[in-house]
């Protein structure tokens, strides 16, 4: 009854074995059967050459004694290519070992074995080598990974890159809810046209015209860029939509393209703090001999909103009645003052005091319009 073997002298590997000799073939073959090795042959040179391009080996057993092209050879042939670099390769000799160590270790061999062989021996090398082979295997194999989580990083980064530097492109000339929302993607295309209920805030400056017509240009734009910067720093803390800047005028709506639950009171809001930051700047050009001031108007009401433009120029702009009415009642207002719709008059019911104005006739609207205006700190309503 033959001897059982040992599941830990078993092993797993794919072998060559290359001789000439048949019967040598045939004994290294058996013995590494047995051990649960996949082995193959090859009878010369050219057919180990030929097996392991086919399909390379996890380790080779190469006689050196061959008639026509001998171990050193097929080693140096096989070494020449880089895919074989660290192909475990050993070489089984009768000849002198001394000799035969220094010219296999030239031609590339990584171990020797001598004939006749011994079967512990050849095992143990066996599996030392394919345990190397596999170590180097799972090394490259985490390197591979590795380069491929460097270039999906790489990508990622150049990807986070260019949507920031778009964001950043699309800030300038949009609010930043609707490049984020463009840039983001998402189920609706904000630049697609749709109805929605806004609250539409139209600020402008008084005394500009005549400021503009008396004043250096340069003085002009300085107190445009000190106007703007305080606006549209209270238009991204209340994060209105900011539609267009008109010289002087600014126009900002609220539930688009992000909804909001109150848009009536996220406007009134904003429009006491611009109030306010126009009062400062106000008595700031005053010391400098400008007289301005800002008036506001606050409407609510239906709109359609989406992309205005041309294909190389396009803005975000909202169309409507509600629009008109906002624009007239700032119109209306004097310097440092806000009026409010009837609308949002009855939104903001309670919440702010306010001081009607009866029925308005504004420029461009048919009929009267029922309007107010807020009172804001520091003030007292007429009786």
């Amino acid at each position: 009854m033959p001897t059982a073997i040992p599941a830990s002298a078993l092993g797993t590997g794919s072998i060559l074995v290359v001789d000439d000799n048949e019967a040598n073939r045939r004994l290294l073959i058996d013995l590494l059967t047995v051990h649960g090795y996949a082995v193959r042959s090859a009878h010369d040179g050219p057919s180990c050459i030929a097996a392991v391009a086919e399909a390379p080996p996890e380790l080779i057993l190469l006689d050196v004694i061959m008639p026509g092209m001998d171990g050193f050879a097929v080693c140096r042939s096989l070494r020449e290519n880089p895919r074989h670099h660290m192909l475990p390769i050993v070489m089984v000799t009768s000849l002198d070992p001394y000799q035969e160590r220094v010219k296999g270790l030239d031609a590339g061999a990584d171990d020797f074995l001598s004939k006749p062989i011994h079967a512990p021996e050849l095992l143990a090398r066996v599996r030392s080598l394919l345990r190397v082979k596999h170590l180097y295997d799972q090394v490259e194999a985490q390197a591979k990974e590795l380069a491929q989580w460097n270039e999906s990083l790489e990508k990622r980064v150049a990807e986070e890159v260019a949507r920031s530097e778009k964001l950043m492109r699309l800030k300038r000339f949009l609010s930043p809810q609707l490049a984020d929302l463009i840039v983001a993607g998402g189920a609706e295309d904000p630049l697609i046209s749709h109805r929605r209920e806004i609250a539409v805030v139209f600020i402008d400056l008084r005394g500009f015209t005549a400021f503009a017509e008396t004043t250096e240009p340069e003085i002009v734009m300085q107190a445009l860029r000190e106007y703007h910067g305080a606006m549209g720093r209270l238009v991204e803390q209340y994060a209105g939509t900011l539609e267009r800047f008109t010289g002087d005028g600014m126009m900002v709506f609220f539930n688009d393209p992000v909804p909001i639950p109150d848009p009536a009171k996220r406007a009134v809001e904003m429009a006491i703090a611009m109030c306010a930051e126009a009062g400062r700047l106000s008595e700031h050009w005053q010391r400098k001999g400008f007289t301005l001031d800002a008036g506001i108007g606050v409407a609510l009401g239906f709109a359609t909103l989406g992309a205005i433009g041309f294909e190389q120029r396009i803005d975000y702009g909202a169309i409507g009645t509600v629009t008109n009415l906002a624009a007239r009642l700032c119109a209306e207002a004097p310097g440092g003052e806000i009026y409010v719709s009837q609308r949002v008059h009855a939104e903001i019911d309670g919440g702010y005091a306010t001081e009607p104005l009866g029925e308005l006739v504004l420029r461009g609207l048919t009929g009267t319009q029922r309007a107010y205006r807020l009172i804001t700190a520091g003030e007292t309503a007429v009786p």
